[in-house]
């Protein structure tokens, strides 16, 4: 399967497919395709992954796309900024934050993935509930605002907000540990806790997450009265 990004600040991957090839998406991610192309919805995988997908932050019910003949097909990012491509293999599986994915090949599993440290979860957000890509083949995350990538050596750690960690590569440790002192908490304006992210393996890190713009939108809304 062949694929190019195009557009910006909205992005979307163009996946060019042979008759037979299929595409796995959340639902409404499809924005233009040939006539080709036939859809299908699905909650398979069983009553277990369809509610690991739910409380993971995507929908219950996944559209698989066919190719009849050979053709085109895009998927469109949903908030301003980029597509990351993820080849996955197996044995390499790619842990994402919640609402990241985006599209794949039919040979890419998604799960929910629970960290164990359950204090991260409870408190840091990101911690707790992600998602998983295992499998085989190509597989698109949805990246808020601009993507950096850093490789961390075994032992090299990474302190992030947490809204920022868009996803890391499985050897990848997260822990989340919380900010020391009473005036950094109340005056510092970071929240109570960081992530900890620890090699060795990749990070791919967001800049503008969802979140901090809804926040930001939001102070900025008057009150009633």
């Amino acid at each position: 399967m062949k694929y190019e990004i195009v557009g910006e600040p909205y992005p979307a991957v163009v996946c060019h497919l042979q008759q037979g090839e299929k595409m796995r998406t959340e639902s409404g991610s499809m924005v233009w395709m040939d006539p080709v192309m036939q859809m299908e919805t699905s909650g398979g995988g069983g009553i277990g992954k369809v509610f690991g997908r739910m409380i993971s932050g995507e929908n219950m019910f996944q559209n698989i796309y066919t190719a009849q003949r050979d053709g085109i097909i895009a998927f469109g990012s949903s908030f301003p900024g980029q597509i990351l491509p993820i080849e996955i293999k197996p044995g390499q599986d790619f842990i994402a934050q919640k609402s990241a994915f985006l599209a794949s090949e039919i040979g890419v599993d998604l799960s929910v993935h629970f960290n164990q440290k359950l204090g991260g979860g409870f408190f840091g957000g990101e911690g707790f509930i992600m998602q998983r890509l295992s499998g085989q083949g190509m597989a698109f995350i949805e990246c808020d605002g601009s993507l950096v990538r850093y490789e961390l050596a075994p032992g090299q750690s990474m302190v992030v907000d947490t809204g920022n960690v868009l996803g890391f590569t499985s050897g990848v440790d997260l822990r989340v540990d919380r900010i020391k002192g009473a005036k950094n908490i109340v005056f510092g304006g970071e929240g109570l806790f960081n992530t900890v992210l620890t090699g060795p393996g990749t990070i791919y890190l967001q800049t503008m997450p969802v979140s901090s713009l809804i926040d930001l939108v939001a102070a900025h809304i008057p009150s009633k009265g």
